[in-house]
């Protein structure tokens, strides 16, 4: 008959092992939890939805709308300070773009309490101005640009407005 003998294995688990395998969880977690906050704050669109489940519905007809207006050749500049909005729009080949009115809705990336709608002048020569105040930071500006009540170009983009010094 065999007797079971209870020999020392070497290692004795202690509570400095406890924290070392606790701190290494944690600080895992905690790691990856940074990580993932620093990439949110750094990659997001910036768009803001009232209806998340309606904008995902309507989202590759919006893309589709913005590609066509890219293929138009239509190139615009957008100025925006404390002093006031200056657009520029133009076509390599044809020139200054004929509009009406531009209708520049300015958005912050998060949250709308200092969201604006404006309406630029037709200054001439493609160029629509307007003496509304622009805070600094970040923008998405959404630009139409009408033409006896038609859309001839549409675009929307991302600025930064920096305090003037």
């Amino acid at each position: 008959m065999a007797t079971a003998t209870n020999k020392p294995s070497g290692f004795t688990f202690t509570g400095w092992h406890f924290l070392a395998i606790m701190i290494a969880f944690f600080g895992t977690v905690i790691a990856v939890n940074f990580t993932m906050a620093w990439y949110a704050t750094h990659s997001w669109s910036g768009l803001v939805a009232d209806d998340t489940f309606k904008a995902s519905q309507q989202f590759n007809a919006a893309a589709e709308h913005m590609r066509q207006m890219a293929a138009t050749g239509i190139r615009g500049e957008l100025n925006a300070n404390r002093e006031g909005i200056r657009y520029v729009l133009t076509h390599p080949q044809r020139g200054p773009v004929p509009a009406d009115e531009v209708v520049a809705s300015f958005h912050r990336p998060v949250g709308t309490l200092q969201d604006f709608t404006v309406t630029l002048k037709h200054e001439g020569d493609g160029v629509f101005t307007t003496n509304h105040e622009v805070l600094p930071g970040e923008w998405i500006v959404d630009l139409k640009t009408n033409d006896d009540g038609k859309m001839v170009y549409h675009e929307a983009i991302r600025v930064h407005v920096f305090p003037n010094r």
